[in-house]
């Protein structure tokens, strides 16, 4: 005779759960994260990396578009290989780490104060008290297919600019030099390959070969040609996680995204046109004055189905995200208007009633006195 297993006690289901859950998050941790929102980012064997944050700023004038991105990541990497799909040959060059600064602060949003009346959850009655170089590079070794068009060392970075005819060919380049890929990339290369585009291809190296990678790392600047603005998304779409996108696009005009290429709906956190006239903003602007900044999710990237085209928006209308406090309205710094609006209301209805009793006194009619009744006389 079988006997059926004992039911789970309350605690012994809770302890199950929370096992399951830190296996979850250690498998998640082992796996290598080699797609970020513009590339594909690439450990050794047996390491890992995280890009933590990625921001990137582009600018277009209908002819040439430039990309700075900045990226700070995470990890026990200590040599990664970064790619990035380009439609023209691209010009490398290390970026400037003000630039983002500046951009912060020409879009920072407006704080306003906005005053509520009745008491909330944190207010007095309910609660509270009311008052972020590569040294020893390998030299590149040529494969079947790829042409190197370029090689430097720009700080920490050790940049190849390569074409391919095959991704199969790619991935063998990236192997011969220390990277192996996952195999799901060669595939989402093809696309790139079959329109003819080339590939920055990047080694990331700490500047102490003992030490891991990262942090935040020094910008890079890209420069290619280009008769539309893109910016390549496509090979986020290997990513195991959600991916956030910060895009500060500069143009004649406001730009907008032609679609959400299977994110959600990008939201514009600013757009207006550029003031300065100095500093690392203005360089990069250029003749192009309009900045429109850009924030996108892809909860699931692997319903990233292209990469991001760029168009003029409908109207230059400018916007700058606001930012509201919610405060209690009160009188000085401490007492509640509320409080106040509830013992006046009081105190009117208190002398209303008061005014209401001496009127119906006043009102009250006087009674004579009772008649004086006089007994008749006895005889």
């Amino acid at each position: 005779m079988t006997t059926a297993p004992a039911p789970l006690t309350t605690r012994a289901r809770a302890i199950l759960i929370a096992l399951t859950l830190l296996a979850l998050q250690v498998a998640s941790l082992a796996a290598p994260a080699y797609a970020c929102g513009c590339g594909a980012m690439v450990p050794r064997e047996g390491q890992r990396i995280a890009v933590n944050e990625e921001t990137s700023a582009v600018r277009w004038d209908g002819r040439t578009e430039q990309i700075v991105m900045r990226l700070s990541v995470s990890g026990d990497g200590r040599d990664v290989a970064w790619v990035m799909p380009v439609p023209h040959r691209a010009n490398v060059e290390l970026g400037d780490p003000d630039l983002f600064s500046a951009l912060a602060t020409q879009t920072e949003p407006e704080y306003r104060t906005r005053h509520y009346f009745w008491p909330r959850g944190h207010d007095w009655p309910f609660g509270g008290s009311g008052d972020g170089a590569s040294a020893g590079a390998p030299a590149a070794t040529p494969s079947a297919g790829v042409n190197v068009v370029g090689r430097e060392h720009l700080g920490p970075f050790d940049v190849a600019r390569l074409t391919a005819t095959d991704p199969d060919d790619l991935a063998d380049w990236l192997a011969d030099n220390g990277f192996r890929l996952p195999d799901r990339l060669d595939k989402a290369l093809r696309p790139y390959v079959d329109r003819g585009w080339e590939y920055v291809a990047i080694r990331l190296s700490p500047e102490n070969r003992e030490a891991t990678l990262g942090g935040r790392l020094d910008p890079l600047h890209l420069t290619f040609a280009s008769d539309r603005l893109v910016y390549p998304m496509r090979l986020s779409r290997l990513a195991r996680n959600a991916q956030h996108l910060n895009l500060y696009v500069l143009a004649d005009h406001r730009m907008e995204p032609r679609s959400a290429i299977g994110g959600t709906r990008p939201a514009v956190t600013y757009a207006g046109r550029i003031t300065e006239t100095a500093g690392p903003l203005a360089e990069l602007a250029g003749s192009e004055r309009y900045l429109t900044a850009l924030t996108q999710d892809f909860w699931t990237p692997s319903a990233i189905d292209g990469d991001h085209e760029l168009r003029r928006a409908p109207a230059d209308t400018p916007y700058r995200t606001v930012v509201y406090s919610d405060e209690l309205l009160t009188v000085g710094p401490d007492v509640p208007v509320w409080l106040l609006t509830l013992l006046g209301a009081a105190a009117v209805l208190a002398v209303g009633a008061a005014l209401l009793v001496l009127r119906a006194r006043r009102r009250r009619p006087v009674l004579p006195p009772p008649p004086v009744i006089v007994p008749p006389r006895l005889g």
